[in-house]
């Protein structure tokens, strides 16, 4: 059990039979005779949906625990992603709705934290900003244009608005959520 007051992002929660992922949680004093309340909104982790509740701050909250195992993505369709175990070879699905934006952003074996419920897979962890090579994009234009932006096609396919000076062939980093350009990735310079 958790006090509603002690919530904090990554924590779940189970509301009747829904399992909940918190994102965002805040205290709001009350006013006059109206109480203090807790706002917290959630992502339902089986449906991927959000949601916001309202708790009293010393309400008392079943708090339960997901567990995470390393899988290869293998494939995705129009309903679901498939998953593989790298001992087991055991395959299992997840709807997309609850994986979200970051379906666009998984590539053939690549290895994603599963996070499971009761033995049963729910969702994945994937990383704010994911780095994804441009693949298509206008030829860079070097002036002091920062503030302008151009179309890109990324090696997924998915398009982007980037700087004028980005130019194909560059890795830059990109927002999984908002599908946003965060900046360019620096290739390090060789020593010799």
């Amino acid at each position: 059990m958790v006090i509603a007051s002690q919530l904090r992002p990554g924590m779940v929660l189970k509301i009747g039979t829904d399992i909940f992922k918190v994102f965002e949680s805040s205290y709001h004093i009350g006013q006059g005779k109206m109480p203090g309340s807790v706002h917290t909104r959630a992502h339902n982790v089986v449906t991927g949906t959000l949601k916001e509740f309202r708790f009293r701050p010393e309400e008392r909250l079943e708090e339960t625990q997901l567990q995470k195992q390393d899988m290869e993505f293998l494939y995705a369709d129009a309903d679901s992603v498939t998953f593989m175990h790298p001992e087991t070879y055991e395959q299992v699905s997840i709807p997309r709705e609850a994986i979200g934006a970051a379906t666009k952003f998984l590539r053939p074996e690549m290895k994603v934290p599963v996070e499971l419920y009761l033995g049963q897979p729910v969702s994945i962890v994937f990383p704010p900003v994911v780095e994804a090579k441009v693949s298509t994009t206008a030829q860079p234009v070097h002036q002091q244009q920062d503030n302008t932006l151009k179309k890109a096609t990324l090696e997924n396919g998915l398009e982007i608005m980037v700087p004028q000076f980005i130019k194909p062939g560059e890795t830059v980093r990109v927002e999984v959520a908002t599908e946003k350009y965060v900046d360019r990735v620096r290739a390090d310079a060789k020593r010799f």
